[in-house]
């Protein structure tokens, strides 16, 4: 059993290392652990190519991107839904009341806490925040007050997480910035020790240890984004997930129910061509990262995997082939040859 556990994460990090040789991405650390305490993490590539390089090592740390949704922000909202702070089927206006006060009727002051968390809104998918000002008490005043643009059919949306990140901040009194991220996250990191991510025209250098999103790094906190960690630490959140969903955790029940046909609370679940492979069990949760992140578990086998690469240093716009190498990691780590 154990050499069919390495051997399933050696090949699945022979995928990876292939990638890097290949210069499609910089570097990439791998990471898999099952709920019997078993962990294996390998890293290769480089951490940074510039402005000097740096190799990569398990103990960089990333700019986890979008899962800051699931880590950080799925779980806190659910935890003050099983709290009874929050009713999930009532609007975000439960708790951020100026949210477009100046039109009741507006369909935005409809939104419920239910649909952000699931991608089920009217929302565009982005918005340049950033562009509008560089003030963040005046930025979040704009994404409460401006009309937004409706999209008839639900696409996955930053600013549902914006929004959530925002009702964190009401209910709390602290800016997302001064909330815990948990054990082992956090919200900047030494760039030393960092995977660098891109060379930002806007900010006029390659970004290392700040916040890549440009959103976030305006609002100066955000629930969409933001979070930084290494493979340890996001391991060990999956663990716990692992751990509570065997203990039966109200709030890791509500992770996997489903809400769409490929989402449930925050999370991604299985469908055609998404990122976990073609392999996964029915009730595998998962989700991704723009910087180049990804986590998925899998309850019904007991495991869970994290790839952590840095594919937009230094820039975004080359073909880095991430979803074909988070859909092949996947399946190797699941059993394909």
């Amino acid at each position: 059993m154990t050499s069919d556990f390495s051997g399933r994460f050696d090949r699945a990090f022979a995928a990876l290392k292939a990638s890097v040789d290949e210069g499609r991405i910089p570097g990439g650390v791998l990471g898999l652990v099952d709920g019997e305490g078993r962990r294996l993490t390998q890293a290769c590539g480089a951490a940074a190519l510039e402005p000097e390089k740096r190799p990569m090592t398990t103990e960089t740390w990333f700019d986890l991107a979008s899962l800051t949704k699931v880590i950080f922000t799925t779980e806190r909202i659910l935890a003050l839904a099983g709290e009874g702070a929050v009713d999930l089927d009532e609007p975000l206006t439960a708790v951020i009341p100026d949210f477009r006060q100046y039109d009741p009727n507006c369909w935005e002051r409809q939104v419920t806490f239910r649909q952000c968390l699931g991608h089920q809104t009217p929302f565009p998918a982005v918005e340049p925040i950033y562009t509008y000002g560089g003030d963040p008490d005046r930025l979040r005043a704009f994404v409460l007050q401006r009309e937004w643009k409706r999209v008839e059919t639900p696409v996955y949306s930053d600013i549902n997480f914006i929004l959530l990140g925002i009702a964190l901040e009401r209910i709390s009194g602290k800016t997302v910035r001064d909330l815990d991220p948990g054990p082992g996250f956090a919200f900047s990191a030494d760039p030393e020790k960092t995977a660098a991510t891109e060379r930002c025209n806007w900010r006029g250098r390659v970004i290392c240890g700040a916040v890549h999103d440009e959103n976030c790094h305006a609002l100066q906190g955000s629930g969409h984004a933001g979070l930084f960690g290494t493979v340890d630490a996001v391991l060990d959140h999956a663990t716990g997930l692992l751990q509570r969903d065997v203990a039966g955790d109200p709030v890791v029940k509500r992770m996997r129910e489903p809400l769409s046909e490929k989402r449930t609370h925050g999370w991604e679940r299985p469908y055609e061509n998404w990122h976990g492979g073609a392999l996964c069990s029915e009730g595998t949760i998962g989700h991704t990262g723009f910087t180049g992140t990804s986590l998925c578990v899998d309850f019904a086998r007991g495991h869970a995997w994290t790839l952590l690469t840095n594919r937009v240093h230094p820039s975004r716009h080359t073909d880095s082939g991430i979803m074909a190498l988070r859909r092949r990691v996947s399946d190797l780590i699941n059993g394909a040859e």
